[in-house]
């Protein structure tokens, strides 16, 4: 029968510790105060000293008594017995019952180990009114002072635990729903924007297909004896060819940004940051390094995106003299950075409002999925009144890198 003790956390394994210390300590003791002379015959203290130091050190080293409490309860009987040495031999022994009380009420169920600690104080009590030649309240004192703490402090203990442990589920399911909720919201968008395509490529490219496929049928029934009549039907089919090229090119053009139609990317940002400065007052640089190799759409798409949020987050809230764009070509990389020397703010606190469900700004983490959703990193430096720093680096694919 497995036990329902709570898992081992940190601070129970320091407790535990203190725990073999203390019983440890306390054998010690009574060894050396019979050895001393004051209570005791030392030879009798220290075998049964022993005897039960050998038992309690057993004890973590037999699998079984952390598993099933039929074992924890043999043993505890056992090291019960031993510790009855102890309580006969010297009054010291009854020091022993306040570990013993912790051990009983971790190893053994509520009721059980309530039992034995009551058993246990008995035996306290019993044995040092007897080694005291008296029978009163002051023997009965300590170990039923003892055993009233012991038992408020392992069962405080494991109410915290129940309610920690509760907490932690309850944090587990928000964060799986909050997951689920996510994915759901992404599964629909994607769902919606591939009935949008559908429906746009059914109505223009599939149709327009279908006619130069039934103009073609037509001018191939009509040769070899009206060939005049082929050569019109093949001209139709070469405009309706055209005619989807031109809508498959707008298709392209609709999912691009428009600075990046016909541009390189360093083209599209010289064109942002002087439109930045312009329109926005703020006086922006740009500056490109490296080798400039052909970047894939989906990457100046979103190099651009993130650097036209960043500059507008400048603009609006920086306050900033200046700022510059730096575009850095790598073997196999490409990176952006903008850094402004505006009033700057504090990442963490941003992020922590964003957690929260404050208004922690949909900029940031709007750049942070670009990046991500490409392979790549994202980095923001920055501290009230020292600038901020943004860094995105971007692997190239079918470049290698150095």
């Amino acid at each position: 029968m497995a036990t329902d003790r709570p898992r081992t956390t940190p601070v129970a394994r320091v407790l535990r510790v203190c725990l073999h210390l203390l019983v440890a300590g306390l054998l010690a003791l009574a060894v050396v105060r019979a050895v001393a002379g004051h209570d005791g015959d030392p030879a009798a203290v220290t075998a049964a000293a022993g005897a039960t130091a050998a038992v309690y050190a057993a004890g973590p080293l037999i699998g079984a008594v952390g598993r099933s409490r039929r074992a924890a309860a043999l043993w505890l009987a056992l090291l019960g017995v031993t510790w009855a040495g102890v309580l006969v031999a010297t009054p010291d022994g009854v020091w022993l019952a306040f570990p013993l009380y912790f051990l009983e009420l971790h190893l053994l169920g509520r009721r059980s180990g309530v039992a034995a600690v009551g058993l246990t104080a008995v035996a306290a009590i019993v044995a040092y009114s007897a080694h005291q030649h008296t029978v009163g309240v002051a023997p009965a004192i300590g170990p039923l002072l003892g055993a009233a703490f012991a038992v408020a402090t392992v069962f405080g203990y494991q109410a915290l635990y129940r309610e920690s442990e509760e907490r932690r589920r309850l944090i587990d399911e928000l964060t799986a729903a909050r997951a689920d909720l996510a994915t759901a919201h992404h599964a629909a968008g994607v769902l919606a924007e591939r009935e949008r395509l559908a429906r746009e490529i059914h109505d223009t490219l599939a149709q327009g297909l279908t006619s130069i496929q039934l103009l073609l049928r037509a001018a191939q029934r009509a040769l070899p004896e009206r060939t005049e009549t082929a050569g019109e039907y093949v001209e139709q089919a070469r405009q309706a060819a055209q005619d989807n090229l031109d809508e498959a090119r707008r298709f392209v053009r609709a999912l691009t940004p428009p600075a990046l139609e016909g541009d390189t990317l360093p083209v599209a940002l010289e064109r942002l940051c002087a439109t930045t400065s312009v329109r926005g007052g703020l006086p922006v640089r740009l500056q490109v390094s490296g080798e400039r190799v052909p970047l894939p759409v989906p990457h100046e798409v979103a190099l651009l995106r993130i650097a036209q949020s960043a500059l507008g987050n400048t603009v609006r809230h920086a306050g900033a003299g200046h700022a510059e764009v730096t575009l850095s070509f790598m073997p196999g990389e490409v990176a952006l950075d903008v850094v402004d020397d505006g009033a700057g703010f504090d990442p963490e606190a941003v992020r922590t409002r964003a957690a929260g469900g404050g208004d922690g700004g949909y900029g940031l983490p709007s750049m942070r999925a670009r990046a991500r959703a490409l392979g790549g990193t994202f980095a923001v430096e920055s501290a009230p009144g020292e600038g901020t720093v943004l860094a995105v680096l971007l692997p190239v694919p079918g470049e290698e890198s150095s």
